[in-house]
């Protein structure tokens, strides 16, 4: 069962309207659904429902919704907000039990830094930010962190080699683009500068080498 407890309401009208009106009274129309069971309309306070996805766990925590005095495991599958205000309008909560794989969405975070890419002038472009996962209820984690210290010019990061943690399984393309490593403008200049000073400092190398032999040669005449 999950620490967090949030009261909901049946017994409300559906409608437009008497939704409205709701939310003027700092309330949420929500349905639960989900187990076989038949989806029941309810409302819950705003500010408890705000409390429990204001943990670590985010949008993906677990909620025991307390219904007519019946315990419901759920998680909030779906936010409906406003398109501009982005006032939430409806949610959706997902009966759940602890033992069952549900999917999340879970955030993606690129850790550390592309040394490679850095030294070239180039940019790491992160294309997803969430992931589609499968998990357990109580295995869903807060984020998913990728490294790409080791990340070279030019390759690219794909769902498929994403280290998910021990529970959790991608719902995914794997061949889905996570981030890529793009060469830029300055990343051809800045390898053009790294040749041309490769290149000077090969010839300054053969140009001590000849030089060398040539004292060599001359040392040996006056013997």
């Amino acid at each position: 069962m999950s620490d967090l407890l949030l009261s909901a309401e049946t017994g409300r009208t559906e409608g437009s309207r008497p939704s409205r009106r709701l939310r003027r009274e700092g309330k949420i129309p929500a349905v639960v659904y989900g187990l076989d069971a038949d989806p029941i309309a309810v409302s819950v306070a705003w500010p408890e429902l705000r409390r429990c996805l204001t943990t670590d766990a985010g949008i993906n925590a677990l909620i025991t919704l307390d219904i007519d005095g019946a315990n419901h495991l759920s998680v909030v599958k779906d936010i409906q907000r406003h398109p501009t205000r982005r006032d939430v309008l409806h949610v959706d909560f997902l009966r759940v039990t602890e033992d069952q794989q549900i999917e999340v969405n879970v955030p993606v975070v690129l850790q550390g830094e592309a040394r490679q890419v850095t030294q070239f002038d180039g940019m790491v472009d992160q294309s997803m930010y969430e992931m589609a996962i499968l998990a357990k209820p109580t295995a869903v984690p807060q984020e998913i962190v990728i490294d790409i210290s080791d990340l070279e010019l030019g390759a690219t990061v794909k769902v498929a080699d994403v280290v998910l943690p021990e529970g959790a399984e991608s719902a995914m393309d794997p061949d889905e683009t996570v981030a890529i490593a793009l060469i830029t403008r300055s990343t051809r200049e800045a390898i053009r500068r790294a040749e041309q000073g490769d290149a000077a400092e090969a010839e300054g190398a053969e140009g001590a080498e000849g030089a060398d032999e040539g004292d060599e040669g001359e040392s040996g005449d006056e013997g």
